[in-house]
């Protein structure tokens, strides 16, 4: 069965006790408490016929649960109500640590699951739960309005209530929301409900529009269909691009510097000071980027890091005791070496002369002293942001699977394979170079951290060109970039108490259930049951890697026949984002998110 055809099974036991309710003179209102598929407990209203105020249906039939399970924890159990559930019920639900609940007809005047109030998601209460509304709906309306119906057809002598109307009138105010006259009709159709609160994180759609602009258009179209929407944003990035603005939003200051670029041009490059928490956040691309570099076979091998270590080093003597550092976008495929010997590191040749920027002198390399590049990181963490998981060498390694949108020639197996021994040469000398800072004393491995025997196998060395190894060389710590983001711009704080999560990026597959800004979003607003959709300007035909990773809905945002120069105009894509969060809005009122 399905997980709709569960709920529905269970509402309509829970329907069976509303009639039992009504068959004695109560407002038909009934609760059953569902554990591993089996009912535990059921109850119906007795609040007339006891004359107990707490004798609603949902609040007997949590009592009796915890009886019969001989205990007051009941986070694995599911409760089915016919009517949305009032303070006092949702408050025995928060302090029964129950799992989810499931109610029939919302109620406009008193429910405190999403019309009024939501109880089960504030985050000022010990305990939250999952909530899903309108099961059977209609259904469960009906019971109500057919009883309020009959009883003013009559004397109302089987109500529990006797003859006086304005008994009657009362008692369904209080319990299910009617309105205060007794002659005019009973509404239970849509509850008046609060401003839907909305999170945006969305990634930026690379090369056409950033991740803030996404954003905005998006929320855009969610306000054509909830004007009142409380819509909070969050900008979004991995590691790679973008990743310096999502973490400014929260605080700290852009600096630009002036530092050597991939090709020893002079170039402008910005990272993120806080002084308040004492750290900096570093986009190696800012110094070092593709966007630079012409993608030649002659750029690929002579471009450097060597910037992304002044960065670093103007970061260290601003004050910063620990360094996020940003792998995505290179265009550098020299391991590294830029940037130690920016850092003060010593990688000469066998004639003791410093080696040449960039692959091209890795060739030459022969010994390499990494001691005075710890000293001028004076005991900094340095926290790689990346989730780029292949090593050093190899076929799968740092040049066979990215030099070649760099400009090495990946065709020329004999050419690319010499590029690697380099690579490999280099490899083993840092490692010679780590086992003599650590005799030295000025290397330990961070607690927690992975321990490697060389860093040419790693998961993550190959980042960047190499970049990661050499960082790792220095005592760096591999963590997940968007992970990372996430944390850093405090992601989890903002998603406790929204109804909705909005993610996306410029196109998803299966790739972007391994690590990309999206699913790591997802996984994070799983844990607090919030739905997620994302909004994708491409997606490929099978995402189950995907929806297993906690996204709900993948929404494809062309409004119309366009070629991809076209979707890629910003005014194009804005006014696509725009019809799309338009489209998420209506889905998730339409209950299908």
């Amino acid at each position: 069965m399905t997980s709709t055809e569960i709920d529905e099974k269970f509402m309509r036991e829970a329907l069976a006790e509303a009639r039992a309710a009504a068959a004695v003179g109560e407002v038909p209102i009934g609760a059953v408490v569902v554990r591993a598929g089996e009912i535990v407990a059921r109850a119906h209203n007795r609040r007339e016929l006891d004359q107990d105020p707490s004798a609603h249906a949902e609040f007997a039939a949590l009592c009796a649960a915890a009886r019969s399970l001989g205990r007051w924890r009941l986070s694995d159990c599911t409760v089915y109500v016919t009517l949305e559930p009032c303070c006092m019920c949702a408050g025995l639900m928060v302090n029964a640590r129950v799992g989810h609940c499931v109610y029939g007809a919302a109620d406009a005047k008193a429910g405190a699951l999403g019309s009024l109030y939501d109880l089960n998601a504030d985050s000022r209460l010990n305990h939250r739960f999952n909530v899903t509304a309108g099961v059977l709906a209609d259904e469960c309306r009906e019971v109500l309005s057919n009883y309020f119906s009959g009883l003013r057809g009559t004397d109302g002598a089987g109500c529990g209530c006797g003859a006086d109307l304005d008994a009657h009138a009362a008692h369904a105010a209080a319990l299910a929301g009617a309105g205060e006259d007794a002659g005019a009709a009973v509404d239970f159709g849509p509850a008046c409900r609060r401003p839907r609160r909305v999170l945006m994180a969305i990634d930026s759609f690379k090369g056409s529009v950033s991740s803030a602009q996404a954003e905005a258009a998006v929320a855009g179209g969610v306000r054509r269909v909830w004007p009142d929407a409380q819509v909070s944003a969050l900008p979004l990035a991995d590691g790679g691009e973008g990743t310096l603005d999502a973490v400014a939003a929260c605080g700290g200051e852009i600096v630009t510097c002036e530092v050597a670029g991939p090709l020893g041009k002079s170039v402008a490059a910005r990272m993120l000071v806080d002084g308040e928490h004492e750290s900096a956040v570093i986009e190696m691309a800012e110094a070092a980027g593709i966007g630079y570099s012409p993608c030649t076979e002659s750029a690929a091998l002579a471009a450097t890091t060597y910037g992304v270590g002044e960065l670093m080093l103007r970061a260290v003597r601003a004050g910063a005791r620990t360094l996020y550092i940003g792998l995505g976008g290179s265009a550098t495929n020299d391991g590294g070496a830029g940037m130690l010997q920016a850092l003060g590191a010593c990688l000469v040749d066998d004639r003791g002369c410093d080696i040449a920027p960039g692959l091209a002198g890795l060739e030459h390399v022969a010994s390499i002293d990494l001691a005075p590049a710890l000293r001028a990181l004076n005991g900094a963490r340095v926290v790689v942001l990346s989730d780029v998981e292949n090593p050093l060498v190899g076929r799968r390694g740092a040049l066979a699977v990215f030099g070649g949108q760099k400009g090495l020639p990946t065709d020329d197996v004999e050419a690319l394979g010499g590029y690697d021994s380099w690579m490999v040469g280099y490899g083993h000398l840092l490692d010679t170079a780590i086992a003599e800072a650590r005799a030295q004393g000025l290397l330990r491995v961070p607690e927690g951290a992975r321990t490697f025997g060389s860093v040419l196998g790693v998961p993550g060395a190959g980042a960047a060109g190499g970049l990661g190894a050499a960082l790792l060389a220095l005592g760096a710590e591999l963590h997940s970039g968007v992970e990372t983001v996430l944390d850093l711009i405090g992601f989890d704080e903002r998603v406790r108490d929204v109804d909705l999560v909005i993610t996306g990026e410029g196109n998803m597959d299966e790739q972007s259930a391994a690590g990309k800004a999206p699913v790591g979003v997802a996984r994070r607003a799983k844990r607090y049951g919030k739905p997620v959709v994302a909004v994708v300007g491409g997606r490929a035909d099978n995402l189950d890697a995907v929806y297993e990773q906690g996204v709900d809905l993948v929404l494809t945002i062309c409004r119309k026949p366009m070629s991809l120069e076209v979707a890629l105009d910003p005014r194009e894509a804005e006014a696509n984002l725009v019809c799309a969060g338009e489209s998420v809005a209506r889905a998730y009122d339409l209950g299908r998110i």
